[in-house]
């Protein structure tokens, strides 16, 4: 995987259908934010960076429509949900109660409730990145920040 010496982005453009909740607007345009700014993403068929990726659901499955820089090629992965449904439900139980705890003050039980999503965070990371080991290579924070998106995905 290249090295990247300064901040700079692999990733163009990401287009995703936009979630109803605020809280998950947020953290969407957040991840997405941070993509095009940092992202260490390398497709190893496509070559031509940086590249324009479209993220959508289509049934119960995850599609990347990944194109390069001169938008020949186009190469779609199709992930399904099924082995991330769990954590990305423990997931969601972790920020309910976390803004659940938050009102109350309680800063203890908030850093547990944080240290366990961030927890699920890195491990929904680190599956991501298994999973598309094959076809393309992505530093763990990218990772993080796809998970992020495939949660609002989720959320619809």
């Amino acid at each position: 995987m290249p090295d990247r010496n300064q901040e700079s982005s692999d990733i163009e453009s990401i287009v995703i259908e936009a979630t109803a909740s605020s809280f998950w607007q947020k953290e969407q345009k957040r991840a997405l934010k941070d993509l095009k700014r940092e992202a260490l993403f390398q497709h190893k068929k496509i070559k031509n960076k940086p590249y324009r990726i479209n993220i959508r659901k289509s049934d119960k499955k995850l599609v990347f429509d990944i194109t390069g820089h001169d938008q020949q090629g186009e190469h779609s992965l199709i992930l399904s949900f099924s082995p991330y449904k769990r954590m990305i439900s423990d997931y969601y139980l972790m920020i309910d109660s976390y803004e659940q705890i938050r009102s109350t003050g309680n800063l203890q039980k908030l850093e547990a409730i944080d240290m366990g999503r961030r927890g699920l965070h890195n491990e929904g990371a680190v599956y991501l990145r298994e999973r598309l080991q094959e076809t393309i290579e992505m530093d763990h924070e990218t990772a993080r920040r796809f998970f992020t998106l495939m949660c609002t995905l989720w959320h619809n």
